[in-house]
């Protein structure tokens, strides 16, 4: 990968240019590569429905997951070829050309592979991964509660509910339930091309890939995918919007106005549909905002800044208005008390997230034990790649984006954590794990680009001087082998995720029981999903609009209550059922 920066090394794009009559005919290749990333996630989403095999049986599973990279392969191939074979061979624009749409094809493959394995865990029932329980039922009754015209709830984010219960209305006959897996299959499919296309306004193909690609298939949760969605097109975007305030003292009023609204309106819609990352990350962007406005160059260079700031907060406040207000009603009066598996370990463990069941390993073998202090290989390897971030690229926007986001969420972890057993609130805290190790993996591949775009430097200055002469074409061919490698990362990884959620029964407790509970579910014609269990389901509840909690303690999930007084303290407000 470091070879993309022998041809530009800069983590961003240079600050802007005058219009010219050929700028259309520059957007045709980035209007192709983004069409490219999402037309082969949703279609290999798509093509993955007619794999013919029974999900409840383990072989059946392998034999989907097989056929998968199967498909994967007589698609990634010819195209890997052609990459390699225009590294040697192709004029630079061809090249360049080549390149971009190979990392897109690469991009959306990831996560249609994951999409893909959802399709065949849900083969031949109508119902989403979930069925009516849990975070899938809580989003049903909202949806619901919204089609019958009794409104949006307080303080839970709208823009998910909104489409859902639009979904269901206009393409699903008002079956709420079925519309949501349509859109857990939709989104998972796109959260890897937008995550690609996001870093894409911030770094060149492959090193935007060699962010993305990791990321999308390691935070996907099918489940729910806008949240995450929103958290890995968030941390480009403030890298964007950071860029552009370091650009703005070149621009006019205008255009760093313009450039303001615009990022303000897509900010907006992300907080409509997640509101957690923003709040994790606000103390350290904030900081980020105030180091990089021009302060010492004179009046003009700020009023700029201040018109792509404010127009920025403005749109974002505007378009986000919605959900503003009603966190500016209730906000207080809301307390999230549910405590999970991820309460109960080391807070200082960001590294690994399990979700709120615990599957395997067991408990006590969570977080796993690391070789330097409970430390593993992996997180030595982040927090070296973070230190050269930090050490090369501390003025670089992306960079600063990232260590933003970092401490933002560092720093509100373990404040609310350290409140916990007195406020008797878990606030969401241990979600910062995802935000956090996603900043850890960016600032990683950012201090290899820095490195690489070090190297350069001195390759010139060797070349200059006739002390080296290295192959012309060397640059090229090991962005080609690399972008080899990152695919097939991304198709065994992905690979692993769909894994994760094919049906396992109830006794396993794992993520693939969200998968067997879809089965379990009547169809609107009262019969049984094709492999339903024994032939037996039954029949759908009515999507009731969820109640708010009124415990004023937390309440441990997943704990017996013999167990109760060493996790919560006091006594459980339930026993334990015989056997």
């Amino acid at each position: 990968m470091a070879t993309e920066a022998t041809e530009e090394p800069h983590l961003a794009p240079p600050g802007p240019r005058p219009a010219t009559p050929g700028a259309p005919a520059r957007r045709l290749p980035a209007a192709a590569e983004a069409a490219t990333a999402l037309a082969v996630a949703v279609g290999f989403m798509l093509w993955s429905r007619n794999i013919q095999v029974n999900p409840l049986i383990r072989v059946g599973q392998v034999s989907g997951l097989a056929v998968l990279q199967f498909r994967a392969a007589v698609l990634a191939v010819p195209l890997l070829t052609a990459v390699l074979w225009a590294a040697h061979r192709a004029r630079g624009h061809r090249w360049q050309l080549v390149l971009r749409l190979g990392c897109a094809v690469v991009a959306g493959l990831g996560t249609g592979i994951v999409a893909g394995g959802i399709a065949v865990a849900l083969r031949g029932t109508p119902w989403g991964l979930g069925g009516q329980d849990g975070d899938p039922g809580t989003l049903l009754g909202y949806a619901a509660s919204f089609l019958r015209g009794e409104g949006l709830p307080d303080v839970y984010p709208p823009g998910f509910i909104v489409l859902l219960a639009e979904w269901a209305r206009y393409l699903r006959g008002g079956h709420v339930g079925y519309a949501l897996k349509d859109l857990q299959l939709l989104l998972s499919a796109v959260l890897g091309p937008l995550c690609y296309l996001a870093w894409r306004t911030l770094l060149r193909p492959a090193w935007a890939l060699a962010v993305a690609l990791p990321a999308a298939v390691l935070f996907l949760d099918p489940i729910r995918p806008y949240s995450h969605l929103v958290m890995v097109v968030l941390l480009p975007l403030i890298g964007r919007l950071l860029t552009e305030l370091a650009h703005a003292p070149r621009m006019s009023v205008r255009t760093a106005a313009l450039r303001g609204a615009a990022l303000g309106a897509v900010l907006g819609l992300l907080f409509l549909c997640y509101s957690g990352w923003f709040v994790w990350s606000a103390p350290g962007v904030l900081v980020a905002v105030l180091l990089l406005v021009p302060w010492r160059q004179g009046s003009a260079a700020l009023a700029r800044a201040a018109g792509l700031l404010g127009a920025a907060a403005a749109t974002a406040a505007a378009v986000g208005s919605p959900l503003l207000v009603k966190l500016a009603e209730h906000g207080a009066d809301t307390v999230d008390r549910y405590a999970y598996f991820d309460v109960y370990i080391d807070p200082a463990y960001v590294l690994g997230w399990r979700s709120d069941r615990s599957g395997w390993p067991a408990a006590w073998a969570w977080p796993p034990p690391g070789e330097l202090a409970g430390q593993t290989t992996f997180a030595l390897l982040v927090l070296t790649g973070t230190g050269l971030a930090l050490a090369l690229g501390l003025r670089r926007p992306p960079v600063i984006a990232a260590v933003g986001c970092l401490v933002g969420a560092w720093l509100l972890r373990f404040w609310f954590a350290g409140h916990m057993e007195r406020d008797q609130a878990v606030m969401l805290y241990p979600r910062t794990t995802w935000l956090i190790l996603y900043a850890l993996i960016a600032l990683t591949v950012l201090s290899a680009m820095l490195l690489a775009g070090g190297a350069r430097g001195a390759w010139l200055r060797l070349t200059a001087e006739r002390r080296v002469k290295l192959p012309r074409f060397l640059g090229r061919r090991l962005a080609a082998g690399s972008l080899c490698s990152l695919a097939v990362f991304g198709a065994m990884a992905a690979s692993w995720s769909a894994n994760r959620y094919m049906p396992q029964g109830p006794q396993t407790d794992t993520m693939g029981i969200d998968a067997y509970r879809a089965h379990l579910l009547q169809r609107a014609d009262g019969s049984c999903p094709s492999y339903a269990p024994g032939h037996t389901c039954a029949a759908p509840h009515p999507d009731w609009r969820p109640q708010d909690s009124r415990n004023t303690r937390l309440w441990c999930g997943n704990v017996e209550a013999k167990d109760w007084p060493a996790y919560c303290g006091g006594t459980a407000p339930f026993t334990d059922r015989p056997g």
